[in-house]
């Protein structure tokens, strides 16, 4: 049964594994040498320019704006998200009252509420970022449409206009289109969890409280770090760049209040005409995206929990 058997394995292995070095691996080893260069993307010619690319990064303001902002939607999104979505889906599974034959059970509708939360996921990220900008219209908007006919006609904030608001106003829309998921995620996870635990913790008198910090938090660690970790990727990536590039100004305005990295990558190599110096904003992009993950699988790193 042994003969042959690492060949048969790799026969297996190579072929996937050679897809993922051509085009994952491969690109990434392009946009590091093209950031040495002065490649302007539209010409075949180009030359070595050595550090220049990243001597200008570090004197660029707006890099500096843009990687505050990224950074602050990697630190901040996961913590909402993933809290509400826990909230959410812990309400669901368990939060409900006792029933009849069921110590345990979620709240009433919860059938109906694991679909309306997932229901944005269903949505296009470039449809919800359409329908929250027609939203945050300052004239004829939803939001501000609605304080008026509450009485609030003098709280009529340019949320989008406003360098202030801005920013939040596209974090708030990325919570929103987000969080549905991570609930569907974690009530996949916290049914797998054995009603006897919360019977048990119930039957010493643990509140709701307690039964979620000290059984279902440790039992789905594992399902919240996962999360975390794509959460900050979105956060850093493809879902930050299509909201932003959207719903602002500019887009990136007002002011370069809303600029996050990605949308610095995209707007430098095919505004400007900057394809290497655009190279150079990726890998920059590249060392936050893989720190970001190595802390949080370091900070998570435990024995794992069996039930």
């Amino acid at each position: 049964m042994q003969h042959g058997k690492y060949r048969f394995i790799a026969g297996f292995l190579a072929a996937p594994l050679g897809l993922y070095a051509l085009f994952v691996v491969w690109p990434f080893v392009q946009s590091i040498y093209y950031s040495f260069t002065d490649w302007t993307g539209l010409s075949p010619d180009f030359s070595v320019v050595g550090l220049d690319n990243y001597a200008r990064l570090w004197d660029d303001d707006v890099f500096w704006t843009s990687l505050r902002h990224s950074l602050l939607f990697a630190l901040l999104l996961p913590v909402l998200t993933i809290g509400l979505a826990l909230f959410f889906a812990f309400m669901i599974n368990v939060g409900g009252r006792p029933r009849r034959g069921a110590a345990v059970s979620g709240v009433r509708g919860s059938s109906f509420y694991k679909v309306a939360y997932f229901f944005p996921q269903v949505l296009s990220i470039a449809i919800v970022a359409l329908l929250f900008q027609f939203a945050y219209n300052p004239e004829s908007g939803a939001i501000n449409s609605g304080l008026r006919a509450i009485g609030l006609g003098g709280v009529q904030p340019l949320w989008l206009g406003d360098p202030d608001l801005a920013l939040w106003c596209v974090m708030a829309v990325l919570v929103w289109s987000t969080v549905g998921f991570f609930v569907v995620l974690f009530s996949a996870g916290m049914a797998s969890i054995p009603r006897d635990f919360y019977e048990a913790a119930l039957l010493d008198g643990a509140g709701r409280i307690t039964t979620f910090f000290r059984i279902t938090l440790p039992l789905l660690r594992d399902t919240i770090q996962s999360g975390w970790v794509y959460m900050g990727i979105l956060a850093l990536g493809a879902e930050s760049f299509a909201v932003v590039q959207i719903m602002t100004t500019g887009p990136g305005g007002p002011d370069y209040s809303t600029t996050v990295l990605v949308l610095y990558v995209y707007q430098s190599a095919f505004r400007d005409g900057a394809a290497a110096y655009a190279t150079t904003i990726g890998v920059a992009l590249l060392v936050v995206t893989l720190a970001f993950a190595a802390v949080v699988m370091r900070l998570g790193r435990r024995e794992r929990l069996e039930y």
